[in-house]
């Protein structure tokens, strides 16, 4: 059995994690409110704009000549693994490169795949193994609209000029604080949906339907992006919250615990010492 100044060291050190940990879900929990509103708030508008687009691209035969609704032979993939900065997030992070390397070596068998990482841990593990295209887990230093619209471009740029044949999102989906739905989905080219399955709308338009499609497109591109991004940064803290409550628990588990050990251990040093003295009193008296 440890000695008691190797239990007392062990206690407190356990109570020092359990300070760290109860404070990491605490900030994690305001972060996550604030995050999952924006999240709640913006798949209203970008649900909308999607279907909108794909009424308006059911209809006529612009959205088919643009360059982001041409599908080619898939040879070249690029999958944008939608990561963190930051660890200690539970299996937030993992998840997202399992399924990345699964897609590799199942969807894609035999095609190039290459990753454009969004968040360092990401690009840590998966540069090993991939090429890595770029990564910009600079945007989660300021995430707004305009930041992940420049990733947007890039992407958008990619597959304009015939780097890639087919851009893929793999990112975590929220659901709440405790369930994050790994998601894949596509980016380019646009899904394509057929006329008889796009809603009927009596629009009347202004300017051109042809013009509205085109402007919509890439605005459409970049609200899927900003939308996985604010999925993505909601399921973070909603996984590091719930990651940093178990954590809490177990080290309040293994300090009680340590605690009922060092107490059995001091009674037992202190009997011990009764018994020599007792001893030590008997010999004396025989």
């Amino acid at each position: 059995m440890a000695n008691l100044k190797e239990i007392r060291s062990r206690i407190a050190s356990v109570s020092s994690t359990m300070q760290i940990t109860s404070a990491m879900k605490m900030v994690s929990a305001a972060k996550l409110k604030k995050a999952q509103d924006a999240i709640t708030a913006m798949r209203p508008y970008a649900d909308t704009l999607t279907e909108l687009l794909q009424n308006l691209s059911g209809s006529t035969e612009d959205a088919s000549g643009s360059v982001f609704a041409t599908e080619r032979p898939v040879e070249k993939v690029l999958l944008v693994a939608i990561t963190s900065n930051r660890g200690l997030c539970g299996g937030f992070n993992s998840s997202i490169i399992k399924e990345v390397i699964a897609q590799r070596d199942n969807n894609y068998a035999g095609k190039q795949v290459d990753v454009f990482t969004i968040g360092k841990k990401g690009n840590d593990i998966l540069s090993k193994d991939f090429s890595v295209a770029d990564n910009r887990g600079d945007v989660f230093d300021e995430l707004n609209f305009a930041n992940v619209a420049a990733v947007a471009d890039q992407l958008m740029e990619y597959y304009a000029d015939g780097d890639y044949d087919r851009i893929d999102l793999v990112y975590n989906r929220f659901k709440n604080a405790a369930t994050q739905l790994v998601t894949i989905e596509q980016f380019l080219p646009i899904v394509p949906v057929e006329a008889e399955t796009a809603s009927i709308s009596d629009y009347i338009y202004e300017p051109a339907q042809e013009e509205i499609v085109s402007t919509l497109i890439p605005k459409a591109l970049k609200t899927q992006m900003f939308k996985a991004l604010r999925d993505s940064f909601a399921s973070e803290h909603g996984a590091r919250m719930t990651a940093m409550h178990k954590a809490t628990d177990n080290a309040t588990e293994l300090r009680d615990q340590l605690k009922l050990t060092y107490n059995k251990a001091r009674q037992a040093a202190i009997t011990n010492e009764i018994l020599e003295i007792v001893g030590g009193a008997e010999a004396l008296n025989g």
